[in-house]
């Protein structure tokens, strides 16, 4: 009788044992696997297809980005986002626009792809900055752009999320090159 108790109590502690550590296996999944965050979107390299000033009015000009968008999910489920537009701003006003077509990230991946940007200063007529910056050789640009979409884990689980982009570049106009990229 006395090692009946001993058995016991020996079986109760491995059974208390084996719950506080499927209860610690549990947290760390849930704490880690299952912590949904927004993906992040940013441009990778943006390129200076073409450059055409015009030859009517020195605060005109039409010229084509090529801007590479890397989307980059850190969870472990993919993100699906519905389609979207990239807006490229001079001094706060819209100067050109493209479509970011819908599309999946795969889980814990980067995906990267090429948008064009047609860029033209028609809607700046009479801006005196914008002579200035031409110029001086130098274009402020900013950029924005905001994916909408859903993650799912583990097939069961879909979590409503969106990445936002907000970046600024200057334009080297003689060089029809960017410089000082920053996206944040």
């Amino acid at each position: 009788m006395k090692g009946e108790g001993k058995r016991n109590s020996k079986c109760l502690a491995y059974v208390a044992a084996f719950i506080v550590f499927q209860t610690i296996i549990i947290l760390v999944f849930a704490l880690t696997v299952m912590k949904i965050k927004s993906p992040k979107v940013r441009f990778g390299t943006v390129a200076v297809e073409n450059f055409t000033p015009s030859t009517t009015n020195s605060s005109s000009f039409d010229m084509r980005l090529v801007a590479q968008v890397a989307i980059k999910n850190t969870n472990f489920g993919h993100f699906k986002y519905d389609s979207s537009n990239v807006t490229i701003l001079y001094g706060g006003m819209p100067v050109g626009e493209a479509v970011i077509a819908e599309g999946r990230t795969k889980a814990r991946k980067t995906q990267k792809f090429d948008v064009n940007v047609d860029i033209t200063s028609d809607k700046l007529s009479g801006n005196t900055n914008l002579t200035n910056d031409i110029g001086s050789g130098y274009l402020k640009l900013s950029s924005q752009a905001k994916l909408s979409g859903k993650v799912q884990l583990m097939k069961v689980i879909k979590k409503k999320k969106s990445g936002e982009m907000s970046c600024t570049m200057t334009v080297n106009l003689a060089q029809r090159a960017i410089q000082d990229l920053k996206c944040n």
